[in-house]
């Protein structure tokens, strides 16, 4: 195998050898002037401060595939992943585009690992972000019917086909489940980031509501979708569906213009 950067001056071949020699010691060899007894050094803090990382971002992907499939894993992400961001907060971003785009040589991977993995990284993403749940701009108490409503920036609507949200070391599934799973995960106020199971309705209700529509505006679409369904019922459980969102911080009210009445 030819040596990394071979073609290029003399100190930015070195640093490629270093570079992938502390990627994969396997397959490129250590640098000729650099002593090996340092060289595992770095390698070391090279790979425990990444997989360190990924195990705090990925703990139950970490646990459902126990010690030797998850080192394995994290190892042929640091040989073969060729990362666009230099940040430590994006790590986690970029294990999980290795899992969706390439095909990681361990071939014993579960098949809900993709969707347990972006369950897991959905709920970091929403533990760091900087976006903050408005404090004005909307009724929280007001009635839910009066107005277009306000939903909260830091949610996530999704779909997955295993139902992430169940799965551990300790509850594995051995099969697709007949329905897919769908949930809205959300932050609060006080930071904690929670989950929640709903049904494809209630998702698209949410997503409605987004648009700027009012709760009879969605309501009356998501019954129109539904013609084998009381439209009454439909109407009565989507508000009592909303209060839960209210409850939930994911509904935060019904929106107010700044001279303080209801659009």
């Amino acid at each position: 195998m030819p040596r990394p950067g071979n073609n290029l001056p003399g100190f930015r071949a070195t640093q490629l050898e270093f570079a992938a020699h502390i990627r994969d010691p396997e397959s490129h060899p250590c640098p000729a002037d650099v002593d090996a007894r340092r060289m595992k050094i770095y390698i070391e803090l090279f790979y425990n401060n990444i997989e360190g990382f990924l195990a705090s971002g990925f703990p139950i992907s970490k646990q459902v595939l126990g010690e030797q499939r998850w080192h394995r894993l994290v190892r042929e992400f640091v040989h073969y992943h060729g990362s666009e961001s230099p940040y430590f907060l994006e790590i986690s971003q970029e294990f999980l585009t290795y899992l969706a785009e390439t095909n990681p040589q361990t071939d014993d991977l579960p098949p809900y690992l993709l969707e347990l993995a972006h369950y897991e990284w959905v709920e970091l993403a929403l533990g760091v972000s900087e976006q903050e749940i408005p404090d004005s701009g909307f009724d929280s108490e007001a009635d839910l019917c009066s107005g277009p409503l306000v939903v909260s920036p830091l949610i996530w609507c999704l779909a997955y086909q295993w139902p992430v949200h169940e799965i551990g070391p300790d509850r594995i599934p051995s099969s697709l489940p007949d329905l897919p799973t769908q949930l809205i995960v959300f932050r609060r106020r006080n930071d904690r980031v929670s989950f929640m199971e709903v049904s494809a309705a209630t998702l698209e209700l949410v997503e409605r509501l987004r648009t700027g529509l009012t709760a009879d505006e969605a309501l009356e679409q998501i019954a129109r979708a539904l013609p084998e369904s009381d439209s009454k019922v439909v109407y009565e459980q989507g508000l009592a569906t909303l209060e839960r969102l209210r409850e939930a911080e994911i509904v935060l009210g019904v929106s107010i213009e700044d001279h303080g009445t209801v659009r």
